[in-house]
């Protein structure tokens, strides 16, 4: 088992200060003046004010100038807050995740937009022996998955453009969609249909489908998807039965969070 001396001699000394400061402000809860943090976190006066100073420019960290004290920014606050939304979002869906996998008995993935990738925060798998699978926190191609193509579509024209500006398109099978025009494309029949496939374009003989899951602004927040070899989700299971469970499940969960259907 790895020791606590170990895992620390495979990080990275600035970050660990950094951290430990951020640490210090949010567990105090008030302003603090630079010599208190600096007895805080047994680092020198001249290396805490060095840190404050590049948190202070990313806006982690805000200084009062009359008091010359020091608390949290705003940044902060947003990734803290983006952390507890995340977890909101898998409470309030996994039990829809469960029960689409009694339904239809193919693994169900909960997944997030992360620039051009997407990451699996939750997943109930199926009973089957031959089914799919993901580490949670794994991440793949938004570009040729159906949840990456779901949420893809979300983003304007000039959005995709930024996003893929210096991102080449890497092709994973002979499907595999990597031309942003050939993208543009295909999110223009995704917008209309309301859902996303992943026809083989990530990996041979698996398919998936995905639909959206929206916040109560009505902004795509996650993609729900179920995923499985060709064998069984075929072109007659999708266009019959998964889709409709499918958006059917995601809205469900989008209407627990706050989304109304216009």
């Amino acid at each position: 088992m790895e020791s606590d001396k170990d895992k620390k001699g495979n990080t990275v000394q600035a970050v660990e200060r950094t951290l430990a400061i951020l640490e210090v402000l949010a567990k105090e809860g008030a302003p603090m003046a630079l010599s208190d943090i600096s007895q805080k976190v047994k680092l020198n006066i001249s290396t805490v004010h060095r840190l404050l100073n590049t948190l202070i420019c990313r806006d982690f960290v805000q200084q009062d100038s009359q008091a010359s004290k020091y608390r949290l920014g705003l940044k902060a606050f947003e990734i803290g807050n983006a952390a507890l939304y995340t977890l909101d979002i898998r409470a309030t869906a996994k039990p829809y995740l469960k029960e689409l996998v009694e339904k239809c008995n193919e693994t169900a993935n909960l997944v997030i937009l992360d620039g051009c990738e997407v990451v699996y925060i939750d997943q109930v798998e199926s009973t089957s022996i031959i089914k799919m699978f993901a580490k949670m926190g794994s991440r793949g191609p938004a570009h040729c998955t159906g949840s990456g193509k779901i949420l893809l579509s979300s983003l304007s024209e000039k959005e995709l453009d930024l996003l893929y500006a210096e991102k080449p398109l890497r092709k994973f099978t002979e499907k595999t969609l990597c031309t942003l025009e050939l993208i543009k494309k295909e999110l223009e029949n995704i917008r209309e249909q309301g859902y996303a496939v992943d026809d083989e374009e990530l990996e041979e003989g698996v398919r998936c489908i995905s639909a959206p899951i929206r916040n109560h602004e009505g902004k795509f927040i996650a993609a729900l998807s179920v995923s499985g070899p060709t064998a069984r989700i075929n072109a007659a299971c999708e266009s019959e039965q998964l889709v409709a469970l499918v958006k059917d499940t995601a809205n469900k969960i989008s209407a627990r969070l706050g989304y109304l259907e216009k």
